[in-house]
């Protein structure tokens, strides 16, 4: 018979809520206590799930309960502090939302204070566990398209941080035995738009390529024209013997390939568990076993640096290579790509790049 554990909810946003409804609707776990700064937001959560009392914070439901699963879900930079604070409970796992952190090195300190534990750990990306998304994945790596080459993605309404770490988490967890060599983007700030708390780009095109050289191209923001008329997302994986096209969330996508010539619509009916609650069963199944399974925390890591890189490559004007831990942003440059060169001021002949290799 299968196990069930206490759980606490930290953060009672889009993402607490989201936990919220899952814990409620599994057998596997109790709720026991959530925390929000916001009391109009404790209020909601006491008239939606009576009986689960709420904390002003995390401090203090950590001091009046003990629950076995936390599940954090604040704005990203408080992640490593409450996931800190909630490391001295005697926990069984851990839901952490994405990102992981406000930026890679935190992520990565996260994740590496919950390995020393040995603590099951999930970061729901709740494309990942779709099964419309779980069809394409398997699609793919059967070579129904042939050799993967170019991955496009457009996203009206969101920005890097976050809608593309979701894009990109599902990029890395396509390609998970071929590793990102470089990102380089361009970030549009003229509008100063912020959302869920992070200050995001008007409008962005990021790029970035893989050791087998798979390229991907993302172009995010406001007001995004997508290629596709009533969308808001596109993808479009491009292979050597066709193209298959998917619209974010919705569960159905567009195959072309040898076997489908004039290309078929595919629609996915969608199991009954919420992506979150899919999640929550995965972790419930690593607790049970006594097993940590990281693969996809670090897939959501390395999403995150992605993300980073294509901030960090359109700040200094260049393109940032991989493992971000190792790049070292170039001096300030007055170089202006596309005014006349006169003469002055150094730089190298592209046309005698041969010979400067050698």
């Amino acid at each position: 018979m299968s196990k069930s554990y206490t759980a606490a909810v930290v953060g009672a946003g889009m993402g607490g809520k989201l936990s919220l409804a899952a814990l409620a609707a599994s057998d596997r776990f109790e709720l026991v206590g959530v925390a929000d700064l916001r009391e109009e937001v404790r209020r909601e959560v006491e008239q939606r799930y009576p009986g689960a009392p709420t904390f002003a914070n995390h401090a203090d439901m950590f001091n009046h309960c003990r629950p076995e699963v936390v599940c954090v879900s604040t704005w990203p930079p408080s992640h490593l502090e409450v996931t800190l604070a909630a490391l001295e409970l005697p926990l069984a796992g851990l839901l952490v939302e994405k990102p992981l952190a406000d930026n890679s090195a935190a992520g990565r300190q996260l994740l590496d204070l919950i390995r020393v534990r040995n603590l099951p750990l999930v970061v729901p990306h709740g494309l990942l566990v779709a099964d419309h998304s779980r069809q394409i994945i398997e699609r793919v790596r059967q070579g129904q398209i042939g050799q993967l080459k170019l991955i496009e993605i457009q996203c009206s309404g969101w920005d890097i941080i976050n809608a593309g770490i979701h894009w990109l988490n599902f990029v890395v967890s396509l390609l998970p035995e071929d590793p990102f060599r470089s990102v380089l983007a361009v970030c549009d700030g003229s509008t100063r738009t912020y959302r869920d708390g992070m200050q995001v780009e008007t409008e962005a095109v990021t790029y970035a390529y893989t050791a087998a050289g798979v390229r991907v191209v993302m172009h995010t923001g406001d007001l995004i024209p997508v290629a596709q008329p009533g969308e808001g997302t596109l993808f479009r994986l491009a292979g050597s013997h066709g193209l298959l096209e998917f619209f974010g969330w919705k569960p159905r996508y567009r195959l072309v390939n040898p076997e489908h010539p004039q290309g078929v619509e595919v629609e996915v009916v969608a199991g009954p568990k919420s992506n979150h609650e899919r999640y929550l069963d995965l972790l419930a199944d690593q607790m049970d076993a006594g097993r940590a399974d990281y693969t996809l925390a670090e897939r959501s890591l390395a999403a995150l640096e992605l993300c980073e890189a294509a901030y960090l490559a359109s700040h200094h004007r260049c393109a940032v290579t991989l493992p971000l831990q190792s790049f070292v942003p170039p001096p300030v440059s007055d170089w202006q790509p596309g005014a006349p060169y006169l003469g002055t001021g150094g730089g190298r002949d592209g046309r005698r790049l041969a010979q400067i290799a050698r």
